[in-house]
């Protein structure tokens, strides 16, 4: 995108708070189209979670343009029990509250992932948040936490190696890294959810700069290399409009924000 353009990327990494940190810095900043905000799951989840924001999402980011999605895999360690998600739902119900579920955090992808499945599947886990995924995945492997809805790209060779027995993926349809895993929706009714990515700019930028912006980034994603790289990722292309993508972050944002309620969600 940037060599079509002809201007530079630089890069302004803002952790922190869910995401929050960098979506009000670009809500902050001029609507001239070369601030840009790199949009995930994160911040339809966050935009949900904290209560006190500076920012409304939905109202104050421009959606540009979507990128990609990846499954998460449901994965156990290989000396739990249960080898199917029916076997797990079953082993679940019987035992309420003996299977812990490990999480990258509070608010996070897999640990939003974990409660989906909870709310769907009529299920009572215990949720374990550690710090980050590299501790969470630590203590899957190790035996202390049974469950982790863990992402593609991080598991595929713990699961190839026979770390992690996968019980499904969380798309709506199966994943090509994985063809004969099934999907958790083929079990649990409903169930769906991703990790995503896309573009954002602060509100008020010209359309005419945010069209522009989306058609780069389509003539991006349409490269077959950068499809190779997402599919060995486990993603797929998010094609479509600004409107469209205006329209998924919006229902992400409604869906987790009714998870939340039922699962009476707070932030750390």
């Amino acid at each position: 995108m940037s060599e079509r353009l002809g201007q530079p990327v630089l890069i302004d990494n803002r952790p922190g708070a869910g995401t929050t940190i960098a979506t009000d810095a670009v809500v902050r900043a001029p609507p001239d189209g070369y601030t840009l905000l790199v949009m995930s799951s994160s911040q339809a989840i966050s935009a949900r979670l904290y209560d006190k924001l500076n920012f409304n999402l939905i109202h104050d980011i421009a959606p540009v343009a979507g990128i990609a999605r990846a499954p998460l895999v449901m994965v156990v360690n290989p000396s739990f029990q249960a080898k199917t998600v029916q076997e797990f739902v079953a082993y679940a119900k019987v035992n309420p509250g003996a299977i812990n579920m490990a999480s990258a955090g509070i608010g996070t992808a897999p640990h939003m992932a974990g409660e989906l499945f909870k709310i769907l599947a009529s299920v009572d886990m215990v949720h374990v948040p550690f710090r980050g995924g590299p501790p969470a995945l630590t203590a899957v492997l190790g035996g202390h936490a049974q469950v982790y809805f863990i992402a593609a790209s991080s598991s595929i060779e713990l699961i190839r190696t026979g770390k992690l027995r996968p019980l499904a993926v969380t798309t709506a349809t199966r994943w090509e890294g994985l063809p004969d895993v099934p999907t958790v929706g083929e079990f649990v009714s409903e169930y769906e959810t991703s990790v995503w990515f896309g573009m954002g700019a602060p509100k008020n930028t010209p359309a005419e700069i945010v069209d522009r912006l989306n058609n780069e980034i389509s003539f991006s994603l349409a490269d077959p290399q950068l499809k190779a790289r997402l599919a060995d990722l486990g993603g797929t292309v998010i094609a479509g409009s600004p409107s469209d993508f205006g329209s998924f972050v919006a229902a992400e944002t409604e869906k987790w924000a009714k998870v939340i309620r039922a699962a009476n969600i707070k932030p750390e």
